[in-house]
């Protein structure tokens, strides 16, 4: 249930998440900042900027990453940070908590502050924008919700009719599944997910596979509506689902960036992150099963011939799999070279076990291995 009170105690799970979007940040920033004249940064509830203890909220988070970025001497081009906040008081609070941290910004650094629905006010923005015949900047907009209202699938995909457009959301499924045959709560969730097919869900008794027809369903809706990319992971604490956390692109650099920010950060506290394919697998911890890395490339690759490396970081850095581009080389490939069940050609690399830009390789598959020895 959203909190009664202006501030509110800050979660662990709210934590990780907000870790997850600084890592972000400080990646997207200096690329999108250096071939766009101006970025925007929308917060859809942005609620009042801090919490009961101090500790910054997304609002102050997503400045600071700028204000305080390595690379911020290089950050030159706009910047504008849109906020909106329904609740007056947190509002209010958000906007006293502003002008507090930061009472001067460089002139390149603009901050938008809207008292309103977050999809009344996007929706005006989109639509003022619109009649200037102008196009959405490259945006990235956070929308973490209560509950799942004022969140419809159309606002989401006239953000994602921007190519530089990326949403990073998290979607309450226990709200999902608490109110999925009220007549009342029809309504949300036919615009939550642009359709009434939704409803097919809502029929499906055993729990896990109902949970995974939504989180999919959802997934596929992002994708129809605009998104090349969706990365989903959810966060459970213990055996608890608390959400599910989507990141919708269309870039497979940008699922890669955000892949990496979240197993950077997990796990935090008693809160993990697990891949929705299999809730066993819980990214980040020391003892990750590469196995199932190695597996995939397999699978991937072995009829496949002769192909680059850059394939296969491409398809580790979209989002067929939980891992990010990072792991390939070290936890992908040296393993299976090691074994025999990749081949590289020689004349594409200088020095054994290692995978440089343009290197050739093929996947031999389970029963056809080369000697290793020789």
């Amino acid at each position: 249930m959203p909190p009664k009170k202006t501030l509110w105690k800050l979660d662990d799970h709210t934590r990780g998440k907000h870790l997850v979007l600084k890592y972000y940040l400080d990646a997207w920033l200096p690329i999108m900042t250096r071939y766009n004249q101006r970025v925007l940064i929308i917060d859809g509830f942005a609620g009042p900027g801090e919490y009961e203890q101090g500790e910054e909220g997304s609002p102050l988070i997503a400045v600071e990453a700028l204000v305080e970025h390595s690379y911020k001497s290089k950050i030159i081009n706009e910047v504008v940070f849109v906020f909106i906040e329904k609740d007056s008081k947190r509002f209010d609070h958000l906007k006293a908590t502003l002008e507090r941290k930061y009472p001067q910004l460089p002139k390149h650094i603009k901050i938008e502050l809207h008292n309103g629905a977050f999809d009344e006010t996007l929706t005006s923005i989109l639509e003022l924008i619109d009649q200037q015949n102008r196009q959405l900047a490259p945006c990235f907009a956070m929308i973490d919700p209560f509950g799942v209202s004022d969140t419809p699938m159309k606002l989401i995909e006239r953000i994602l009719k921007n190519d530089k457009a990326e949403i990073y959301l998290s979607l309450m499924y226990s709200y999902i599944n608490r109110f999925k045959k009220s007549a009342e709560f029809e309504p949300h969730l036919n615009e939550l997910f642009g359709t009434r097919e939704w409803q097919v869900g809502a029929e499906i008794e055993d729990q896990r596979n109902r949970k995974v027809f939504f989180y999919d369903f959802y997934a596929q809706q992002l994708k129809n509506a605009g998104a090349n990319q969706v990365m989903h992971l959810d966060l459970y604490r213990g055996n608890e689902l608390v959400y599910g956390l989507f990141f919708a692109t269309k870039h497979i650099k940008g699922c890669d960036k955000m892949k990496q920010a979240m197993w950077r950060i997990a796990p935090v506290g008693d809160y993990q992150f697990k891949g929705n394919s299999s809730a066993q697998f819980a990214i980040g911890l020391d003892d990750v099963d590469y196995g199932i890395l190695q597996k995939q490339l397999d699978r991937r690759f072995k009829e496949k011939g002769w192909i680059y490396i850059q394939d296969v970081l491409n398809y580790v850095a979209s989002d067929e799999t939980i891992f990010h581009s990072g792991h390939v080389k070290t936890k992908g490939l040296k393993p299976l070279e090691a074994l025999g069940k990749i081949e590289v050609d020689e004349n594409t690399r200088r020095r054994k076990m290692s995978y440089p830009d343009g290197c050739r390789l093929r996947f031999l598959g389970e029963h056809n291995t080369v000697n290793v020895s020789s």
